[in-house]
């Protein structure tokens, strides 16, 4: 029970990484708020002792300002806060995307995070200090694992981190990024679901040496570790879990002028 008496908040929290998440928070100990734009949000919570749902946008600072605010009314303070909310952008390339679908990728998946730790460091420092935890992604290491928006948006949001760590640098406040590869969740559902229709579901996380996706418990599982004691020393850093892939990050080259597949 990692977690007994801990207050924590897991936004993107309707499906995928963010379900996975908070279930394992709250088996944990926790007190979980459960948040996601999405009302799925609340299957989230079904059945967990303590467990709250909230429907919110993770990238309107008013939302993200309550949200923290509820927390702290309902269970007395903050301990951990996980900035997961993402949205993938589509399959755009950089010479078809709008000013609008960048404008809306970077304001959920980087100006998200940003209000995260904006608004829950201080109250986690009430606390005597946790952990803040953005999820980020293997795309935003280098290029070959999304689109450029979205890609951009997470190599900001490991930037975010490390200058998060610092700025709070003697607070007891930790910050890492978790960068996770091919996952089955519901922003790649349609991928995964297409897959199996083709019957190539052994095809899908192939470039990997482990040559699978993964699944949102594994990401659960280092996330929570990031967030606990154990990793008392760990800040600042980008924890990939990616089966293998961004030991060098295998693609197909997309030419010039040319559709990418």
């Amino acid at each position: 029970m990692r977690f007994g008496n801990k207050v924590v908040v897991v936004t993107g929290a309707g499906s995928g990484i963010g379900r996975a998440t908070a279930r394992a928070f709250a088996a944990e100990g926790a007190r979980v708020v459960a948040a996601d734009i999405s009302e799925a949000v609340h299957a989230t919570v079904e059945g967990l002792e303590g467990a709250i749902a909230v429907e919110m946008d993770a990238g309107e600072e008013r939302d993200v300002e309550a949200l923290v605010a509820l927390a702290c009314g309902r269970f007395g303070g903050l301990d951990v806060f996980h900035a997961n909310a993402g949205i993938s952008g589509g399959a755009a390339g950089i010479l078809d995307s709008t000013v609008e679908l960048w404008a809306e990728v970077l304001r959920i998946n980087l100006i998200g995070p940003a209000l995260a730790i904006k608004h829950a460091g201080p109250r986690i420092v009430e606390r005597g200090g946790g952990a803040i935890l953005c999820t980020a992604s293997v795309a935003g290491l280098r290029s070959g694992a999304g689109g450029p928006a979205y890609s951009a948006s997470k190599a900001g949001v490991i930037n975010l981190v490390q200058t998060a760590a610092q700025q709070l640098s003697t607070s007891n406040v930790r910050v890492n990024a978790i960068c996770p590869g091919l996952i089955e969740t519901g922003m790649t559902a349609r991928a995964f679901e297409y897959a199996r229709e083709v019957g190539k579901e052994d095809k899908l996380g192939r470039l990997n040496p482990l040559r699978r996706a993964g699944a949102p418990e594994e990401i659960a599982r280092v996330a929570l570790f990031l967030a606990s004691d154990e990793a008392s020393y760990v800040n600042g850093q980008a924890w990939v879990v990616d089966g293998g892939l961004s030991s060098s990050h295998p693609v197909t080259r997309q030419e010039f002028g040319k559709p990418a597949f």
